[in-house]
């Protein structure tokens, strides 16, 4: 099971990384982009880590509110379940 857990936490993870950046280029780009729900919902899924890293690497959606609270509630959350799951 622990082995699971942790191969799940690296992919989603870096799916959430993957994603959000290429929202960020996307939005360079002036194309079709990334809804924002799909980010909340990667980062609920396990990957609130990729997607907070992305978030402030790329400076993407960093003057969102809902992004600079909600992530990172969302990975105490994520903490909290892994942290369960790993024990």
């Amino acid at each position: 099971m622990v082995k699971v857990v942790l191969l799940w936490f690296a992919l989603i993870n870096i799916i959430g990384y993957v994603v959000m950046s290429e929202d960020k280029n996307k939005a360079r780009k002036r194309r079709d982009r990334v809804p924002e729900k799909t980010l909340f919902l990667l980062a609920f899924m396990g990957g609130a880590l990729g997607v907070l890293i992305a978030m402030y690497r790329k400076r993407h959606k960093t003057r969102h509110t809902s992004f600079r609270i909600g992530i990172p509630l969302l990975l105490l959350l994520n903490v909290l379940l892994y942290g369960y799951f790993l024990s």
